[in-house]
C-alpha cells in the first residue's frame, strides 16, 4: 500500500515538474526593473502613473501589493518581457488577479499578451498582440470579460457574453487554450464559459454559401394566406361613424350663444364603430411552401487545427483607459498546465481573497454599527428629506 501510494505521488511530482511557467508576476521587490511604463500619451498629458499598492482591503499589505493606476481620467500602459515561447502543441494558460476598489464604471482590467519585439516605452492601444483578456466595464452597456484573438492580422472578438465580477474585491481571471481549438475562461477558478475556437469566434469563413448561381423562381409562391374572394364588406358597414357626440356631455350653464357660438356637444370613440373593414384570410392553394436557397461548399473554407497556435509569445501589458482610477493588477501567470495555474492561486488568490473579504466584511460591520449608535439629529434627518 505504502509503494502504492509513493509511486502516485511521484506520479504526481513528474506531472507538474514537467508544467512549464513561462512567466510569473507578484510585483514583489525589484518590479520596476522588470517592467517599462508606456510614454505614448505623455504628450497629451493623459499618461496615467502606476503606484505600488495592495488597496484599502488586504490579507497580506507587502504580499498583497499589485500595480494600481492612481490618476482619473488617463491612459494607462506598462508591459514586461519575457523568454520567447511557443504554445504549439500544448495549453496555454493566461491568468491574472485584478480588482477595482474604486467601484469602477468605465475602465479596463485585461491584458494583452504578445509577440516579439517587445514594445517597452513605445507601447500603445495600436500595438499588435495575439491575445487580449480580462474584464472591461463602460457603463451600463459594456460590462463584458473580453477574450480577442489575433488571427491572420485579424482581431476576433468572442462572440458570446461573459459577465465579470463587478465588486470592489480581487477576482481571479483564467483562460486555458488548447490544442484541440477548445477553450475554457474561469472566475475565481469556477467555470464561465466553454467551447470550439470554431464555433465562438468567427475565425473562418462558412463552410457553405448561398449557392450564386440560384435564385427563387419568378413564380414561386411563399405567401401562405390570402384574401378570400368570397367575402364581401356588409353594405352598411361604413355607415357607422369612428366617433358621436358625447350623450352625456351637458352645455354649461354659463354657455351664451350669442358670444361663444353655438354650443356643441364634445366627440367620444364610437363603442359600435367596428373599424377598417378587412376580408378573412383563406390558406392560400398556389403556396409552394418557403423558398429555401440551396448552398454550396465555400470556395474559400478551409480548416485549419492550429488556429490556437502561435509561433511567438514574447511579453505580456496593460493596456487600459480609466475614468475613474484605482484598479490593481497582480499575481499574472502564463504557463502550459491548467493545474499548475489552480495551484498557484490556491497558494496566492485565495488567501489573499479570503484575508480581504474578511477586512472588507469587518469594516463595514464597523461602519454599520457606528452609524446605529450615532444617529443623525432628528433636525439633520428631517432637512435631509427636505433636500430628498
Amino acid at each position: 500500500m505504502r509503494f502504492v501510494v509513493a509511486l502516485l505521488l511521484a506520479v504526481t511530482f513528474v506531472a507538474f515538474a514537467q508544467a512549464t511557467v513561462h512567466f510569473n508576476e507578484e510585483f514583489g521587490s525589484g518590479w520596476e526593473s522588470r517592467w517599462t511604463p508606456a510614454t505614448s500619451k505623455e504628450k497629451e498629458g493623459a499618461q496615467g502613473k502606476w503606484v505600488h499598492a495592495s488597496g484599502e482591503f488586504f490579507n497580506d499589505a507587502a504580499a498583497d501589493k499589485g500595480i494600481q493606476t492612481s490618476e482619473d481620467n488617463r491612459f494607462y500602459g506598462i508591459s514586461a518581457g519575457f523568454h520567447k515561447f511557443s504554445n504549439k502543441g500544448k495549453d496555454l494558460v493566461l491568468q491574472h488577479q485584478v480588482k477595482f476598489p474604486q467601484k469602477i464604471d468605465c475602465g479596463g482590467g485585461y491584458l494583452k499578451f504578445g509577440p516579439s519585439p517587445v514594445p517597452g516605452a513605445e507601447f500603445h492601444g495600436e500595438t499588435p498582440y495575439n491575445i487580449m483578456f480580462g474584464p472591461d466595464f463602460c457603463g451600463p452597456s459594456t460590462r463584458k470579460v473580453h477574450v480577442i484573438f489575433t488571427y491572420k492580422g485579424k482581431n476576433h472578438l468572442i462572440k458570446r457574453a461573459i459577465s465579470p465580477k463587478d465588486d470592489t474585491l480581487t477576482h481571479l481571471y483564467t483562460l486555458i487554450v488548447k490544442p484541440d481549438n477548445t477553450y475554457k475562461v474561469l472566475i475565481d477558478n469556477v467555470e464561465s464559459a466553454t467551447g470550439k475556437l470554431t464555433e465562438d469566434w468567427d475565425f473562418l469563413p462558412a463552410k457553405e454559401i448561398k449557392d450564386p448561381a440560384k435564385s427563387k423562381p419568378s413564380d414561386w409562391v411563399d405567401e401562405a394566406e390570402i384574401d378570400d374572394p368570397t367575402d364581401k364588406k356588409p353594405a352598411d358597414w361604413e355607415n357607422t361613424p369612428k366617433t358621436i357626440a358625447d350623450p352625456d356631455a351637458k352645455k354649461p350653464e354659463d354657455w351664451d350663444d350669442a358670444l361663444d357660438g353655438e354650443w356643441e356637444a364634445p366627440t367620444i370613440a364610437n363603442p359600435e364603430y367596428k373599424g377598417d373593414w378587412k376580408a378573412k384570410r383563406i390558406p392560400n392553394p398556389a403556396y409552394k411552401g418557403q423558398w429555401v436557397h440551396p448552398m454550396i461548399a465555400n470556395p474559400e473554407y478551409k480548416e485549419d487545427a492550429n488556429i490556437y497556435a502561435y509561433d511567438d509569445f514574447s511579453w505580456v501589458g496593460v493596456d487600459v483607459w480609466q475614468v475613474k482610477s484605482g484598479t490593481i493588477f497582480d499575481n499574472i501567470w502564463i504557463g502550459d498546465d491548467a493545474d499548475a495555474a489552480a495551484a498557484y492561486a490556491k497558494k496566492t488568490f485565495e488567501p489573499a481573497a479570503k484575508g480581504e473579504k474578511e477586512a472588507f466584511e469587518k469594516a463595514e460591520a464597523a461602519k454599520k454599527a457606528a452609524e446605529a449608535a450615532n444617529p443623525p439629529p432628528a433636525a439633520d434627518a428631517e432637512a435631509d428629506k427636505d433636500e430628498l
